[in-house]
């Protein structure tokens, strides 16, 4: 029997069979980490830095699977051979990658600008209504920042830092070709292919006057070489908001000890609903909680796409619909996309695209300062006032006698959630068509024509039970406000393109002329005072308010001729020149048409002999461009001398006798010289490939120089107005952008990284002529300085006693103990807000110092999971809700922190907040001077998306393959910032867009950004 056993494990030995050999490039220098595996099983290893390997298999009939990167994967048969040695040849796929670029296409060998490209498969999965949410953290030198957690709504985009004082920020979205008018908020991701982000001026300057803040290129889905694939993409979640961020209130019994010790110090009588505050113990009222749910998200995507015979279409299907986690919030989307094309004749194509959507948005009235906002408001709202009664029904407003110290009717902020109409509905339809025609071997000339018609109604109705504003009676006066309005632009180009390659040299030559028209039309109709709330048609108001009724019409036209030659030497010497010029409606008579040139050129230096000798790098390519660029974003009648029947909405009609005249005013000067802001960029790169690509990493340089910004310029009252539109000043931007991508391990897991860092820098070199500064409400714009600083007072501490006030600088009769100690900047021992002696300075920059990302792939069989993360560091906040939420003067509810405010020498608290004794005129110059008080370091990480993933292979009949995945967005925010929920907030106090270039980074406790659990399958048949 123990002969047998041995005989048998002799046998099995004895087949095992040992393979040594090595692994070589085309230069036959040995590659080290190559994967030589075993198909069909997990027996496998790893080449030395040598290129060898050794392996044993259990026989010598097997195949071996030779894989790495860079290079054509290869198959070979063991054959009972024990030495298998193998040459592999490169992969030249990547550097035959075709990259979008404006009016065209480049294999991205031959790029010669910086362009970044992000493609539909890299950005799945992620649970968000809008594309540009996924791109967050992605590409290097664009900051993508979510200011509100609003569906659909609060995204901003800066490439490169570019601004302006008030020609805004946004890149230029093109989608198919077509330059669009608005963002891209609407548009169905699961549409799209893939994205390239034009960043310098040589990619971008085709543009023209509209290229300045860069330009985002979008491709949509396209039917496929092969047969009729379908594929259904869903993923369904739950969102929430984490308790992580949310601002520290105090509850009541902490709210009614505040009280109760804020009238002993003062040395006066408690009132009685303060003088026992255990009686609130379990009785808290969180008011800004109530407003919030947990709130589903559903998404339905189905994709057709086939190329049969001479037609080729993709079909795109989408359902989102999202509801929001502040109550009463509704966001859904129906969008189609039919994209065509027909093969005529070997000469002649056609396409056909359309897209129709349609969005239905509900969202209550939650951004904004004190008495805009609901969320603002529901935070300093007291505690210890009733959400609802003792029948269970919400309150309709609360009041407390004003010996307590409450000044304000607080209505019910649940109640104006559920009950007001805030809604829009928008009807979106986009369409192109082309014909293609190829007279010749070497020539194209196409012409399309593009379409895009928007239609939005909107609908505002507060009614008599409920508001969003502070102090206001119930029942209130009901008023609706309805706005429509209509856009219609199209588009038509015309391009020829000639293309030649003989011996080593080959170029490409665009020419084209193009017409676009915009036209806008909306009106605004606001009435009030209805007999009835459920009837809050116009008929049904008694009164039109003239003030809010309005009518608007707006157009503009383009008319551009542009070029580009293209030009490279054997594949390694590049050159690029670009020009358009363009004729806009929107300059003014003597500024008519703009000429934007760019030139850019590249050197593959790894196509050099001296190179070739050094395999460990792969590819090295350096680029450098220089050209100009234009910001139109001046208006559409900016330059002309205006007139208008209504001034600062009063009326200018005039009455003669018993007869009223219809009247009007010339309320602006004209400038016929306006013309467009100018941006002159030099931009210089490097693209390098280590290691058979193994290692990518590329990195840009970029200097630019703002000219002609528009500007608002006083001028004497003498000339009958106040300011004039003019082009002013100069801003210069510089900065540095790294990206890298490395495929960490292969074989049986595969793991890569992409990570980017990006360092921005402006600085405003002249303003108009005699200023050297604009101030806004908390910034200061100053010649030789960052753009729109934070402007205040620099905040020391607290008097701490009696001799530390004597000692110190103070605010006359303002200052005592306790009290904020602000910094004498000027040193004359009065501490001055404004005027000749002003002790402000700069005392904190919304923008950051860098910006990052990184996102890790992982792959083992059938699994995969990924994990993105975006970060942003040396950026501040101005926690705008402190001027409330820490009013010494116990107006509203506060901050957890102030329980540690000062309250004697011996019970200093932790220095942060000062005393409550004295009244405004002391507690005033912390709550109402603009100090270091307010601002905070926003720097954060956030772990943006985590998916795990399962492939499943296919199952007869019923699917060629299927993928089950769960995610979590917005997993986890790390920062120190204690100011609300969202570090990457900016705002205005009427809740609207993100503060404007002269307002950034002003946190004004906008909707807060949930944290989303979902699941998903995406199934191809």
């Amino acid at each position: 029997m123990l002969h047998l056993v041995f005989l048998s494990l002799t046998n099995a030995w004895a087949q095992s069979v040992p393979i040594t050999g090595k692994v070589s490039g085309n230069n036959g220098e040995g590659l080290p980490g190559v994967t030589v595996l075993l198909k069909g099983t997990s027996t496998g290893t790893a080449t030395d830095a040598n290129g060898s390997y050794a392996l044993t298999v259990p026989n010598a009939t097997g195949t071996l699977v030779i894989s790495f990167i860079g290079y054509i994967t290869q198959e070979v048969a063991i054959n009972n051979r024990s030495t298998i040695n193998v040459t592999l040849a490169p992969d030249t796929k990547a550097l035959e990658e075709v990259v979008v670029v404006g009016y065209g296409s480049q294999l991205k060998k031959e790029v010669t600008g910086a362009v970044q490209t992000v493609t539909a498969k890299e950005i799945k999965d992620i649970p968000v209504s809008q594309v540009t949410q996924k791109l967050q953290g992605r590409v290097a030198g664009v900051q993508i920042t979510q200011a509100t957690g609003k569906p659909g709504q609060g995204i901003s985009v800066r490439i490169r830092g570019q601004l302006s004082v008030s020609g805004g920020s946004d890149p230029l979205y093109v989608v198919d070709g077509f330059p669009i008018t608005g963002g891209i908020g609407t548009l169905n991701p699961d549409e799209i292919e893939d994205i390239s982000i034009l960043k310098d001026a040589a990619s971008t300057s085709l543009y023209g006057s509209r290229a300045a803040n860069g330009v985002v290129l979008i491709t949509t889905k396209r039917g496929k070489s092969g047969e009729t694939n379908v594929s259904f993409n869903s993923f369904v979640g739950i969102q929430q908001v984490p308790q992580r961020g949310r601002i520290e209130m105090m509850n009541a019994e902490e709210f009614a000890q505040f009280k109760k010790e804020y009238y002993e110090d003062e040395g006066k009588t408690v009132p009685e609903v303060f003088q026992n505050p255990a009686q609130y113990a379990g009785k808290n009222n969180d008011w800004y909680d109530a407003l919030l749910r947990t709130a589903p998200i559903q998404s339905y995507n189905l994709t057709i796409t086939s190329n049969k015979e001479k037609v080729n279409t993709a079909v795109v299907a989408g359902v989102f619909n999202q509801q929001g986690v502040v109550l009463n919030n509704a966001y859904k989307r129906y969008s189609l996309r039919v994209n065509t094309d027909y093969e005529v004749s070997e000469k002649v194509r056609l396409g056909f695209n359309l897209a129709p959507s349609y969005i239905f948005d509900n969202t209550p009235r939650t951004d904004g300062d004190r008495g805009t906002g609901i969320l603002f408001n529901a935070l300093h709202t007291w505690p210890i006032m009733p959400i609802r009664d003792e029948n269970g029904e919400l309150t309709k407003v609360n009041r407390f006698p004003s010996n307590t110290g409450n000044i304000f009717d607080y209505p019910n902020w649940v109640r104006a959630a559920e009950e007001l109409t805030n809604e829009s509905r928008n009807v979106n339809l986009l369409g192109n068509t082309y014909i293609q025609f190829k007279p010749f071997k070497d020539l194209v000339l196409k012409s399309t024509f593009n379409a895009e018609l928007y239609s939005s109604k909107f609908l505002f109705f507060n009614p008599s039970t409920a508001t969003s504003a502070i102090n206001t009676p119930i029942p209130t006066t009901a008023v609706s406000i309805r706005n429509n309005l209509q856009v219609f632009t199209w588009l038509n180009e015309n391009l020829a393109t000639y293309s030649k390659k003989f011996n080593d040299h080959s170029f490409e030559l665009l020419a084209g002329y193009t017409n676009q028209r915009f036209q806008f039309d909306g009106s605004r109709i606001q009435a009030d005072t209805y007999a009835n709330d459920q009837l809050p048609t116009i008929q049904g108001a008694l009164n039109i308010n003239r003030a809010g009724t309005s009518n608007d019409v707006q157009e503009w036209s383009l008319s551009s001729v542009l070029s580009r030659l293209t030009y490279n030497f054997k594949g390694k010497y590049l050159f690029t020149a670009a020009v358009r010029s363009d004729g806009s409606s929107r300059f003014g008579s003597q500024n008519r048409w703009g000429t934007f040139p760019s030139a850019s050129v590249g050197w593959v230096i790894s196509d050099e002999e001296f190179l070739k000798n050094i395999p460990k790098i792969s590819f090295a390519k350096v680029r450098a461009s220089y050209g100009v660029t234009g910001n139109n974003n001046i208006g559409n009648y900016t330059p002309y001398a205006l007139i208008s029947n209504t001034y600062n909405n009063t009326s200018l009609n005039a009455a003669f006798g018993d007869k009223v005249t219809p009247g009007a005013a010339v309320i602006s000067l004209a400038n016929p010289n306006l013309s467009w802001e100018t941006t002159k960029q030099f931009d210089a790169g490097l693209d390098l490939g280590l290691f058979n690509d193994r290692i990518t990493f590329m990195y840009d340089f970029y200097k630019k120089k703002t000219t002609n910004l528009l500007y608002s310029v006083q001028v004497a009252q003498e000339s009958g107005f106040t300011n004039y539109n003019d082009n002013i000043g100069e801003i210069n931007f510089w900065g540095h952008e790294f990206a890298i991508n490395t495929r960490n391990t292969e074989g049986k897991l595969i793991w890569t990284t992409n990570a980017n860092i990006s360092f921005n820098r402006n600085k405003v070199i002249a303003l108009a002529e005699g200023i050297d500064r604009v101030y806004g409400t908390f910034h200061i714009t100053k010649v030789g300085e960052p753009f729109g600083q934070f402007y205040g007072l620099i905040k020391e501490g607290l008097y701490m006693n009696q001799e530390d006030l004597n000692n110190s600088p103070q605010v006359p009769g303002r200052s005592t103990v306790g009290s904020i100690k602000l910094k004498d900047l000027n040193g004359d021992g009065i501490i001055t807000n404004g005027g000749d002696n002003d002790d402000r300075t700069i005392i904190g920059n919304p923008f950051p110092d860098f910006t990052y990302g990184i996102t890790n792939n992982l792959q083992y069989g059938k699994f995969d999971f990924s994990i993105v993360g975006s970060g942003s560091h040396g950026n501040d906040l101005l926690v705008r809700h402190l001027y409330s939420t820490a009013n010494l003067d116990g107006v509203f509810n506060m901050v957890k922190g102030v329980t540690n405010r000062f309250r004697s020498p011996e019970n200093p608290g932790k220095g942060v907040f000062g005393t409550t004794v004295g009244g405004g005129n002391v507690t005033g110059i912390e709550r109402d001077w603009m100090s270091t008080h307010f601002i905070q370091d926003a720097s954060f990480f956030t772990i943006k998306n985590i998916t795990l993933g399962y492939t499943l292979g296919a199952l007869k009949n019923v699917f060629r393959s299927a993928r089950l995945y769960t995610s979590i967005q917005q997993a986890y925010v790390f920062t120190k910032y204690t100011g609300g929920p969202n570090p990457e907030t900016s705002g205005n106090g009427a809740g609207d867009g993100n503060g404007g270039n002269l307002s950034q980074g002003i946190d004004f406790s906008n909707y807060p950004v949930p944290r989303t659990y979902t699941i998903g399958i995406n199934v191809n048949f």
